[in-house]
């Protein structure tokens, strides 16, 4: 996965993705954050990559994005532990 910041201020970030499957996965992590005020991905044309565009308030947005991943991560980590107990 290919991932570009477009743009990074302390209570605002853009990323650019190659695909949609994972800022979609995020954004939804994000808007759990009371800290985030805003969390969307656009995407202009259907040949141009999404762009996640992330705000918040009191937090760095950066520090939102990280958190969000960390979360991801371990959700996943649960769900391959939970499969692999099924065999």
């Amino acid at each position: 996965m290919e991932v570009k910041v477009l743009r990074k201020e302390k209570n605002e970030i853009e990323i650019e993705f190659d695909d949609l499957t994972f800022p979609e996965i995020l954004r939804v992590y994000l808007n759990k954050d009371s800290a985030v005020t805003f969390a969307a991905w656009k995407k202009e044309h259907s040949t141009l990559n999404p762009v996640l565009l992330v705000k918040t308030k009191g937090k760095e947005a950066k520090a939102a994005v990280d958190k969000a991943i960390q979360e991801i991560t371990k959700d996943l980590e649960k769900v391959e532990e939970d499969f692999k107990k099924l065999k």
